[in-house]
C-alpha cells in the first residue's frame, strides 16, 4: 500500500469518528462525562466492550506471538472469564451500591484517605505506561507505513496521535468513548474474517481447510500442564489471567467506568458476562489469523514476525488492496479507542481522586477537568517517547508484565477491604505498596537461582497482590463498626 492510500484511509475513519463525538458530546456536562449520566443500555456496552479489551496491543501482537507460544495464550483467555465473574457478582454490586464515580472512592471509606490517593496514583502509573505502550504500538506502525516514507520523524508522528486523541474524547468523555468501542468492535471484527478470508485463499484453503492447516502447522498447541518451571505452564497462565483481569478491569478506573455507565447494577452484569464470552472467541480467531499469516509469511518469503508480522503481510501488496485497508482501519479503530478510553479514565481519576471536586462547582470542576485532560495528553505523549527509546520486548508482553507490578497493590488493597473486616494503618499504606513490587523485582531476577530454573510469569501479579494484602494484615486492628 501506498502511503497517500493509507492517509485518506485514516482520515476518512478520523472524521467519522469526529462525528460520533460531536453528536455525543452535545449538551455534555461533568456527569456525562465521567459516568455518561449512567443511561447507556447494557447491550450496547457489552458490544463496545468486546473490543474495549482490545487495543492495538492485541491485535498485531497476538497474531505474532503464535510462531513463539502457539495458543497458549487461550490459557489466560480462560482465565479472563474466571475473573470477569469475580467482577460481575462482587465488585459491581459494591461499587453500585456507592453509587462511585471513581472506583477507588471505596478505598477511602473502607481504608482511608492515604489509601485512597495510593490507589489513584498507582492507578495513574499503570494507566499511563499501560496507554502508552498501547499507543506506542500503533505509532511505529504508523511510522513504517506512513510518516517513515515521507520522511516525518516519530515525534511529529506522536503529536498528530496525541491530538486526534483530545479532539474526540475532550467533549464526550465516557460517553463518547463507548460508541467510539462500538464502531471499533465492528472495525475490529470485520477487519480479522477479511483479512482471515484473503489470506486463505491466497494460500489455496478453502474455509473447510483452515482448522486442519492450523492444527498441522505446529503452533496450535493450546494447554501446558508438562513443566511448572516453564511461563507457559497452565496454572500459571490460568490464574496470572485471571486476577491480571480481575486487576486490569475490574480495579481499573478505565474500564469500569463503561460498566458503570449501565443503568443499574443487573445491566452491568449482564453486560460484563455477555462481553467475555464474545472476547473469548475474538481472541481464538486472532489466534487462527496468527497461524495463517505465518503460512503465509513462509509461502512467499516475507521476512517478518511477532508484532510486525500483520503490518508486513496486510500491507505487502500480496493481498487484495481491502486487505491493507481493512487492516489499518482495525490498527487504528483499536488503538485510538484504547488510549482515548485511557486518556478519558485518567482525566477523571485525576480531577475526582487526586485535584478532588467536592465542593466544587459545576463551572470550577469543568475547567478543572478541561485542564487535567490536555496535561494527560500531554504525560501520554512524553511517555511514548521515552518507550520509544527503551522498548525492548513484545509490546502485549510489556503490557501484562508492567501490569504485573503495578496493579498489584490495588489489587492487594481492594482484596483487604472486601475479604476482611479489619482497619489497617493508613498512613503505612504507601510504604507496603511500594515495597511489594520492590519484593518481587528481587524475586523474578533471582528466581531461576533461587527456585531450582522457576522462571515467573504473569502470576507475579498474585504474588504482589499477596504480599500487599499480608503487609495490611500485619499492620491492622479488628474494627467492628466498618462500613458495608
Amino acid at each position: 500500500m501506498n502511503p497517500l492510500t493509507i492517509v485518506l484511509t485514516i482520515a476518512a475513519y478520523f472524521a467519522f469518528v469526529l462525528l460520533i463525538a460531536w453528536l455525543s458530546g452535545r449538551r455534555s456536562d461533568n456527569a456525562s462525562f465521567f459516568t455518561g449520566s449512567r443511561k447507556q443500555s447494557w447491550y450496547v456496552v457489552a458490544f463496545a466492550m468486546i473490543g474495549s479489551a482490545m487495543s492495538g496491543v492485541t491485535y498485531v501482537s497476538v497474531p505474532g506471538m503464535v510462531a513463539v507460544s502457539g495458543f497458549g495464550y487461550m490459557q489466560m483467555a480462560l482465565g479472563f472469564i474466571a475473573g470477569q465473574l469475580v467482577i460481575a457478582f462482587v465488585l459491581i454490586p459494591l461499587f453500585y451500591r456507592m453509587n462511585l464515580v471513581s472506583i477507588y472512592g471505596y478505598l477511602e471509606e473502607r481504608l482511608g484517605v492515604s489509601s485512597y490517593r495510593t490507589g489513584a496514583w498507582f492507578f495513574f502509573i499503570s494507566k499511563m505506561l499501560g496507554a502508552s505502550v498501547r499507543l506506542y504500538l500503533v505509532c511505529i506502525s504508523l511510522q513504517l507505513m506512513v510518516f517513515g516514507p515521507l520522511g516525518v520523524p516519530f515525534w511529529v508522528n506522536v503529536l498528530i496521535t496525541i491530538l486526534i486523541l483530545l479532539l474526540y474524547t475532550f467533549r464526550g468523555g465516557v460517553k463518547a468513548v463507548i460508541w467510539i468501542d462500538f464502531l471499533k468492535t465492528a472495525c475490529m471484527l470485520l477487519s480479522i474474517v477479511l483479512c482471515t478470508v484473503f489470506i486463505s485463499r491466497a494460500l489455496g484453503l478453502g474455509i473447510g481447510d483452515i482448522i486442519p492447516a492450523v492444527r498441522d502447522s505446529g503452533m496450535s498447541r493450546m494447554f501446558h500442564f508438562d513443566d511448572p518451571n516453564h511461563p507457559q505452564y497452565f496454572f500459571k497462565q490460568f490464574f496470572g489471567g485471571m486476577f491480571t483481569l480481575i486487576a486490569m478491569t475490574g480495579l481499573d478506573q478505565d474500564m469500569m467506568q463503561r460498566s458503570l455507565s449501565c443503568k443499574n447494577f443487573r445491566d452491568s452484569q449482564k453486560n460484563i458476562v455477555t462481553s467475555s464470552l464474545l472476547q473469548t472467541v475474538v481472541i481464538l480467531l486472532f489466534l487462527v489469523l496468527g497461524v495463517l499469516l505465518y503460512l503465509f509469511a513462509g509461502r512467499f518469503s516475507i521476512q517478518s514476525g511477532g508484532d510486525e508480522l500483520f503490518p508486513a503481510v496486510a500491507t505487502s501488496g500480496m493481498l487484495p488492496v481491502i486487505a491493507g485497508i481493512m487492516f489499518i482501519i482495525g490498527l487504528v479503530s483499536c488503538s485510538f479507542a484504547a488510549g482515548g478510553s485511557a486518556l478519558t479514565a485518567l482525566t477523571t481519576s485525576f480531577t475526582v481522586d487526586i485535584l478532588g471536586t467536592a465542593g466544587k462547582s459545576e463551572a470550577r470542576v469543568r475547567k478543572m477537568r478541561e485542564w487535567t485532560h490536555v496535561s494527560m495528553a500531554l504525560c501520554m505523549g512524553l511517555t511514548i517517547l521515552i518507550f520509544n527509546v527503551l522498548n525492548s520486548t513484545s509490546a502485549i508482553d510489556a503490557v501484562y508484565r508492567l501490569a504485573s507490578y503495578t496493579y498489584g497493590p490495588i489489587l492487594g488493597m481492594f482484596a483487604f477491604g472486601i475479604l476482611t473486616r479489619r482497619r489497617t494503618l493508613d498512613k503505612a499504606v504507601p510504604v507496603v505498596s511500594i515495597a511489594a513490587p520492590l519484593i518481587c523485582l528481587i524475586l523474578q531476577l533471582n528466581s531461576e537461582k533461587w527456585f531450582g530454573g522457576y522462571q515467573f510469569s504473569y502470576e507475579l501479579l498474585i504474588i504482589n497482590g499477596l504480599l500487599t494484602f499480608i503487609g495490611l494484615l500485619a499492620m491492622s486492628r479488628k474494627e467492628n463498626d466498618l462500613p458495608d
